[in-house]
């Protein structure tokens, strides 16, 4: 690794949290620009800037004294205020170098609680008790975009999880009521049986939710054989950055305990590598030869890298390990690309 590559790095932080689509590229640049200069935020001379990134809501900045990075890693809490913006949006600040894993978007569908919530109330409530994400404005369809953390997500996911089993619950003495008193209908936007439906489809006892990107390094770099070992298979299906594993026993009369062993151990597996990898992303204009010279340096350089994930998609490259892999992995990928770049089309046939 160069000397100047590894202090920039060390004077370089990952902000998450940036409020996507809310202003201009250019004018959301600049807000972040005057937070990090600010000294009540701890901040100083700004080197540089990288925002927009191809990862949505995720900033690079590069500070010019190391001491600045380290006082602004320090302050414990970042908020992004500033009269452009319609609130505070709190931010994650992570060192370039440490273990960090981008933020992850999804749509949220609150819409089975219109019933029983003001859909503008409860998104106040989620925003004040889950202050690391960023909400976008709720759509009159009780839709909403979620950015932030996975781990964040998964503690959404679990407080509205509580609040549809309560509706449930109370739902279910109601129903007993109604039926006492022989009453024929049910004056709820969604009955008992929907919202049973919705608690199972989100996440039920046997299923199992992960960040995408996490759950194709378990598979195809730890091959994780849990399953297999608790005789366990299972079925995924994937949705953009949410992966979602439903399990199933082997066969009815194995042990139930062995589900749930299996369950646990898939679950302390994500939580542990969220805290351990981060992903880098080589992003290509779409040009048929650089896709294949990135492609051909990935593979030469996989060799000396057996815990780094490479995933090819039709735009980009995600690179995927730990802190240190990925970045002497795009090191030495960036190398060996500028070195293919300067041979002949022939000469690229020999490699």
């Amino acid at each position: 690794m160069a000397a100047g590559d590894a202090s920039k790095s060390e004077r370089t932080v990952i902000v998450s949290g940036v409020p996507d689509g809310v202003l201009k590229d250019d004018v959301m640049a600049d807000i972040l620009m005057i937070h990090f200069q600010r000294a009540k935020n701890r901040g100083g001379d700004v080197k540089g800037i990288v925002y927009p990134t191809t990862t949505k809501g995720v900033a690079y900045i590069t500070f010019e004294d190391q001491k600045v990075t380290e006082n602004v890693l320090k302050k414990g809490e970042h908020q992004l205020e500033d009269k452009r913006l319609p609130r505070h949006y709190p931010l994650k600040v992570s060192l370039y170098s440490e273990d960090v894993f981008s933020c992850i978007s999804c749509v949220l569908d609150l819409s089975g609680f219109g019933d029983k919530y003001v859909l503008e109330d409860l998104v106040q409530e989620l925003q004040k008790n889950i202050t690391a994400l960023s909400f976008s404005p709720l759509q009159p369809n009780g839709q909403i975009s979620v950015q932030g953390s996975f781990p964040s997500i998964q503690s959404l996911k679990d407080n509205l999880l509580l609040k549809a089993n309560s509706l449930s619950n109370t739902d279910k003495k109601a129903k007993c009521k109604s039926s006492q008193s022989n009453s024929k209908t049910q004056k709820h936007g969604v009955s008992v049986e929907s919202k049973k439906n919705f608690i199972h489809n989100a996440v039920g006892e046997n299923q199992v939710v992960l960040d995408t990107d996490v759950y194709y390094y378990m598979k195809h770099i730890l091959r994780e054989d849990s399953l297999a070992k608790n005789s366990v298979v299972s079925r995924e299906v994937t949705d953009g950055e949410i992966t979602i594993l439903y399990l199933e026993k082997v066969n009815a009369s194995s042990d139930p305990s062995k589900l749930e062993k299996a369950k646990k151990k898939i679950e302390d597996l994500s939580a542990e590598l969220h805290s351990k990898l981060r992903k880098e992303r080589f992003h290509l204009d779409g040009r048929k030869h650089e896709m294949q010279v990135y492609q051909h340096a990935c593979k030469r350089v996989q060799s000396q890298y057996s815990q780094v994930l490479v995933i090819p998609y039709e735009t980009h490259i995600d690179v995927i390990g730990s802190s240190s892999d990925v970045f002497g992995f795009a090191q030495e990928v960036k190398i060996k690309v500028k070195h293919y770049l300067q041979k002949t089309p022939q000469e690229m046939i020999v490699l």
